[in-house]
């Protein structure tokens, strides 16, 4: 199937991952769906050539609605960009993630057609990883945090059901993502806002940055990179993907401190980085991570194209 032929419905579509990948089908000739609780347009205008908006929210409707929608949407391939992230309870990492992945699978089981469905996992899913060799597919996952926990039991689910019902799935893990339109809540988005607001005020009272502890290691891959991968997978053969979970990143590990520093220096703005002491109840929870993406080369032919420093110019662009 060609992306011409392709029509992709993408859950989560108004949000960071979802905005970037719905520019990335469109630029492949797809026919975009895009699905989210409010229109991506409802600040004025139209959706772009090629895309067709639904405001809906996937767990506040109702089962039956979700069944509808979704079959109206005609899509060959859904990907599930929806979902929780920073700044919420367990609890609601656990709705945004879990129950509403629980919904989903049982929503594209009573579909009259079998799309392939994507579901967007996490590096947080596996734990602690390592510096001395990346965390491969084989690895048994053990998170240690409320929102690996939540991604990696909506991934069981996605991969339940392809086993008992014949689903075509695939769980992709990914690593931290960066890149243009990052929201702040995460660090370096808000770095990035701290950034904008000093270049818009030029408050030298606010030239100081204090943050955490930034000794941890991270894998980084730019949020463009996850949509060439994501399209790979729309486009790869479905026995070959159907049923796999696999690992997205750069295949590098990076401490937080050295990618800080670098937002802040291609800024080129006189903010001062601090860095608060560790303390008992400042550990990480994860000291490493770096993830192996052999197998994503080997299946999908893809493997990402932007550096660090890339990445970051686009994030500081965006905001």
């Amino acid at each position: 199937m060609t992306h011409e032929q392709l029509c992709v419905g993408v859950l989560g579509g108004s949000g960071f991952v979802g905005r970037n990948l719905r520019a990335a089908f469109r630029s492949s000739g797809a026919r975009v769906v895009s699905v989210s609780r409010t229109l991506p347009g409802s600040a004025g205008g139209d959706d772009p050539e090629g895309e067709r908006s639904i405001a809906f929210d996937l767990l506040a409707d109702g089962p039956a609605d979700l069944v509808a929608m979704l079959a109206d949407t005609g899509a060959d391939v859904i990907v599930n960009a929806a979902g929780g992230y920073w700044k919420m309870t367990g609890q609601q990492m656990w709705g945004a993630n879990t129950e509403l992945v629980t919904a989903l699978v049982a929503a594209v089981r009573k579909l009259p057609h079998r799309p392939l469905l994507i579901q967007l996992g996490s590096v947080h899913e596996y734990g602690s990883g390592s510096r001395d060799a990346g965390i491969t597919e084989e690895r048994t996952p053990a998170p240690v945090n409320a929102y690996g926990r939540s991604k990696l039991e909506a991934a069981r689910r996605v991969l339940d059901a392809a086993g008992t019902s014949e689903l075509n799935v695939v769980v992709l893990r990914i690593a931290n993502i960066i890149g243009p339109g990052l929201p702040a809540g995460s660090l370096l988005g808000d770095i990035a806002a701290h950034l904008k607001r000093f270049a818009r005020d030029g408050d030298a009272a606010d030239s100081e940055l204090v943050l955490g502890p930034l000794d941890a290691e991270r894998d980084f891959v730019d949020v463009r990179d996850v949509a060439d991968a994501i399209l790979a997978v729309a486009r790869a053969p479905r026995a070959d993907v159907s049923g796999r979970v696999i690992n997205i990143g750069s295949g590098a590990a990076v401490s937080a401190r050295l990618v800080a520093e670098r937002l802040i220096q291609l800024s080129e703005l006189p903010v001062r980085l601090v860095e608060r002491a560790r303390t008992d109840t400042s550990r990480s929870d994860v000291d490493c991570q770096m993830l192996d993406i052999s197998l994503a080369r080997r299946l999908l032919g893809w493997e990402p194209r932007r550096d660090l420093d890339a990445s970051l110019t686009a994030l500081l662009g965006a905001a």
